[in-house]
């Protein structure tokens, strides 16, 4: 079972206000700055936009956001509320470690599916 906390009404806003800025951050950077050579960073904000956009999303629909590091079950958590939304997550974690911790920079592709999966993230926390 998926370890969790109770949601307060600054969770979500909270949560919310991180997505946001984490989003922000990734697409001001792309506009200023060769995307190689901030590939992984790129990519590292836009999965802390992602994991904090699923946080709001299982607040609204759950009442509870996922708070262990096993992050298959975060995932599943936020099947639980958003098949879809799940599938934006997965693959943003599935780079989560080659950005943050590989010798290997992400490539032009991972950056592109980051971004969007991110984006989407945001956008149904927006919504929820």
């Amino acid at each position: 079972m998926a370890e969790t906390e109770r949601c307060t009404g600054s969770t979500g806003a909270g949560r919310l206000a991180k997505a946001r800025q984490f989003l922000l951050a990734a697409e001001t950077i792309t506009t200023v700055i060769d995307d190689q050579e901030i590939a992984d960073a790129f990519v590292t904000l836009c999965v802390h936009a992602g994991i904090a956009a699923a946080d709001v999303i299982c607040c609204a629909r759950l009442g509870v956001h996922h708070a262990g590091e096993n992050h298959n079950e975060a995932v599943t958590l936020l099947a639980s509320a958003d098949r879809s939304a799940a599938k934006h997550l997965e693959a943003l974690l599935d780079m989560k470690t080659r950005s943050g911790y590989s010798p290997v920079l992400t490539s032009a592709a991972d950056q592109e599916r980051a971004g969007l999966a991110a984006a989407a993230l945001v956008t149904i926390a927006l919504s929820s």
